[in-house]
């Protein structure tokens, strides 16, 4: 695993194994996730999604703490995967990292509590799982316009966004600072400090 340019996101990049029948690789490694992120992921979670080309979910989040760490990968098809730093205080605020999760190369992405998650599909049946630290809470899970100017995400032209109704309603960056909905870039850390003590 590496870490990304924002802080609390990383990357795994299997070797993949292909022969005549197909291919093996390894999607996750606990021993090799904890020693890049200094703490176990406590798997309280598992989701699936499947997606036709142009959906796009996103940006979701939930309160810290204790949020909800996500650890994703593409199982069919292709994905753009976005994570986004919405921790006030945080050295990389308002920043986003685009990756592309497909079933060719087999990424994986892992976020941390506290960051912004979104992902439109590139093809249909796009099929993402991702492994998660906490329950579904909706009493503490929020939402990022994806589309927001000011975070300027260069989703694939090509593509028409279709979003939910929730993600469509969804307030900018902006207004979901005002409201307090934020988390902190501290409380993110202090609660990381935890996992990891």
């Amino acid at each position: 695993m590496r870490e990304l340019g924002i802080a609390g996101a990383w990357i795994h990049e299997p070797k993949v194994f292909p022969d005549a029948r197909g291919s093996f690789h390894e999607w996750f490694k606990g021993p090799d996730f904890a020693e890049a992120t200094g703490h176990r992921l406590n798997l309280a979670q598992a989701n699936c999604s499947v997606s036709s080309r142009g959906t796009l979910r996103g940006i979701h989040f939930a309160d810290v703490p204790p949020s909800q760490a996500k650890y994703v990968k593409c199982v069919r098809g292709a994905v753009l995967d976005v994570i986004v730093d919405i921790r006030t205080g945080s050295p990389t605020y308002k920043q986003w990292e685009a990756v592309r999760l497909d079933d060719v190369d087999h990424h994986s992405v892992y976020l941390s509590e506290g960051l912004g998650h979104a992902f439109m599909a590139l093809t249909d049946d796009a099929t993402v799982v991702y492994l998660c630290s906490e329950g579904y809470a909706p009493q503490r899970e929020h939402g990022i316009h994806p589309l927001d100017p000011e975070l300027g995400i260069e989703w694939p032209s090509e593509l028409a966004p279709v979003l939910s109704e929730k993600d469509a309603a969804a307030p900018s960056l902006a207004e979901a600072e005002a409201q307090g909905l934020l988390p902190s870039y501290e409380a993110c850390q202090a609660y990381l400090a935890e996992l990891r003590a």
